[in-house]
């Protein structure tokens, strides 16, 4: 700094001198050398910063807030549009999202970490490492806590999503996106190939980013493709998805629907050799994504998936079951010192199309459809039945939602947005107070609007 100032002073003692005195006077040469030797020691100050200002081009950051006010159809209902309501709540202020991500990119590896801050706490998002193959650049390995490779709705950020959450099937089979594993992605950048991508790994598959808490891994991958069509301003993606794992049951008693009947009920199977057995988690779906660009309107985007397999769950929920968990339930058995929860194993069908049009530079039109059923051999008529067993783990939900979009700029935009909810009505005769309420459709409606921040 004190070399930088003196350049200065002499700069501005040589102007002066030039003005007053006859311009053929000549700066003294003890002068020019001071001036030359504090410039060499500014480019050698400089020289030095470089590394450092590298280094720093490489860090990334990012971060987006999503605060909310929400509106319920009656007070204290259960909820997939940010979470169920506290009894007694009907309207609420929510920090739904507090995401701040901090990348590494070092070409060929990637540091990751996301941290989500809300009115419940702080939460890790993501924390993983990746590596690029340096030849072809087409192969990579990540692992640590990252997007399960599974469909299309998990990897589409939460910032991007025109709907304020993800449908009640993803949120139902993949609680919080996130797993801890490792997968190999494969992308060929040029050639036919390029248009296919590979994605697979190995996953505690218990749930976000929790310690493994059995003997099982679960598979997770995904095969998909892109088709563009940019003459006809149109692309097509999608791809096959399938998950493949297993949970550790903490209990002897399972219920499965019985084949053998010609009523749809529950087949309770107590045997001692059930506590400790692995029961299949298996999924498999189908994703597509097309886009288009409608004249005069605007770009216009339609998704759609379907899923399907065999889902352990409770009673009450057909949810990831998280072999951990401690309930009342079954007093008979138990892990260590736990009371275990009795398993229902389902098979299930799920399903959603959103489309999206754009208006304009600023405005988006959204509707959403989504459907999912937790157990599709049985109708909401059983549900209830004497002698069936079945349980509200067994209801069938539908969802519409229909939203508007305003970009109030590059950062900031309005979202407005309401979903209707069907559930499946139960057997009308049903004696047990649980069922009462299912009976009719429950007042479940919720209207959101959000404020979201990104940068």
């Amino acid at each position: 700094m004190r070399r930088i100032l003196l350049i200065i002073s002499l700069l501005i003692a040589v102007y002066l001198n030039t003005r007053s005195q006859d311009t053929t006077q000549t700066v003294k040469k003890e002068d020019l050398a001071e001036v030359k030797d504090a410039l060499a020691g500014v480019n050698e100050t400089i020289l030095g910063m470089i590394p450092v200002l590298d280094a720093l081009k490489k860090i990334k950051i990012s971060g987006y807030i999503q605060t909310q006010y929400q509106m319920a159809e009656s007070s204290g209902v259960g909820s997939y549009a940010g979470g169920n309501f506290a009894q007694n709540v009907k309207s609420r202020f929510q920090v739904r999202r507090g995401r701040f991500k901090i990348n590494y990119d070092n070409d060929l590896t990637q540091y990751v970490l996301q941290l989500d801050v809300t009115q419940n706490g702080v939460g890790i998002k993501d924390a993983y490492a990746s590596i690029t193959e340096p030849w072809l650049r087409m192969a990579s390995l990540t692992g640590g806590v990252f997007d399960r490779p599974f469909g299309f709705e998990i990897s589409y950020s939460s910032s991007s999503r025109e709907a304020p959450e993800r449908s009640r099937l993803y949120q139902t089979l993949f609680p919080g996106e996130r797993e801890l594993g490792a997968k190999i992605e494969l992308m060929p950048q040029t050639g036919s190939l390029s248009y296919l991508n590979l994605k697979a790994g190995v996953f505690n598959g218990v749930l976000n980013n929790a310690n493994e808490n059995d003997r099982h891994k679960d598979f997770i991958g995904r095969a998909g493709f892109t088709l563009p069509f940019e003459e006809e301003g149109l692309a097509i993606d999608g791809g096959f998805s399938t998950y493949l794992g297993a949970v550790t049951a903490n209990t002897m008693k399972m219920y499965e629907i019985d084949p053998s009947s010609t009523m749809r009920k529950y087949r309770m199977d107590s045997s001692a050799v059930n506590l400790g057995k692995g029961i299949d988690r298996n999924y498999y779906g189908f994703d597509m994504q097309i886009y288009y660009d409608v004249p005069l309107l605007g770009g216009a985007t339609l998704r759609g998936e379907y899923i399907w397999g065999k889902q352990p769950g409770t009673d009450k929920s057909s949810s990831f079951y998280n072999p951990d968990a401690a309930a009342a339930t079954d007093t008979k058995s138990s892990v260590d010192g736990k009371k275990a929860t009795d398993l229902y194993h389902r098979n299930f069908g799920g399903w959603y199309v959103n489309y999206v049009q754009n208006i304009g530079l600023k405005n988006q039109f959204a509707a959403k459809y989504d459907v999912y059923d937790p157990n599709t051999d049985v109708s909401g008529n059983d549900i209830g039945a004497a002698g069936s067993n079945l349980q509200l783990g067994d209801i069938k939900y539908t969802t519409l939602g229909i939203g508007w979009v305003y970009h109030w700029d590059a950062n900031v935009k309005f979202t407005f947005y309401y979903d209707w909810l069907w559930n499946e009505k139960v057997n009308a005769n049903a004696t047990s107070s649980t069922f009462t309420p299912y009976k009719s459709n429950l007042k479940d409606n919720v209207f959101t609007i959000r404020m979201q921040y990104k940068f």
